[in-house]
């Protein structure tokens, strides 16, 4: 099966909106087991266990990561980057934001700065292949 680099940076940009909630579960679960509140639920982050107050960090990064990586893949997608590196670097980029929202949430800090530094170098590499494929 062929798939071209235009449906993987989709197809990866799609991924990358799912990975922005699956912190959330791990907060949800958090609510969970303190009680959800519905009349206030931000005054709640306070009284979560400090892996879910952790996991609402990760989720919020993820909301920030989002938008650098949706305009990385656009660029490559609208300037028709048509490379294995594309490809590599949407699909690193997905595995790279799944590990560190797991590591945020386990508390593992030098992991998780690599990465985020792994997730960043992927849109790095994404806006210069499409500088590149300008040329």
């Amino acid at each position: 099966m062929n798939i071209s680099v235009n449906a993987v940076l989709l197809y990866s940009l799609a991924g990358a909106i799912a990975l922005v909630y699956v912190p959330f579960l791990v907060v949800g679960y958090g609510r969970a087991q303190i009680g959800y509140d519905s009349s206030a639920p931000r005054a709640m982050f306070d009284k979560l266990p400090p892996y879910a107050q952790r996991a609402t960090w990760a989720h919020q990064n993820a909301f920030e990561a989002l938008i650098i990586y949706g305009f990385a893949v656009l660029s490559a997608y609208v300037t028709q980057v048509d490379s294995m590196g594309a490809m590599v670097a949407a699909i690193a980029f997905l595995g790279a934001r799944l590990l560190y929202s797991v590591f945020y949430i386990a508390n593992i800090p030098l992991a998780r700065s690599l990465m985020f530094a792994i997730g960043s170098l992927c849109n790095i590499t994404l806006f210069a292949l499409s500088v590149l494929n300008l040329q």
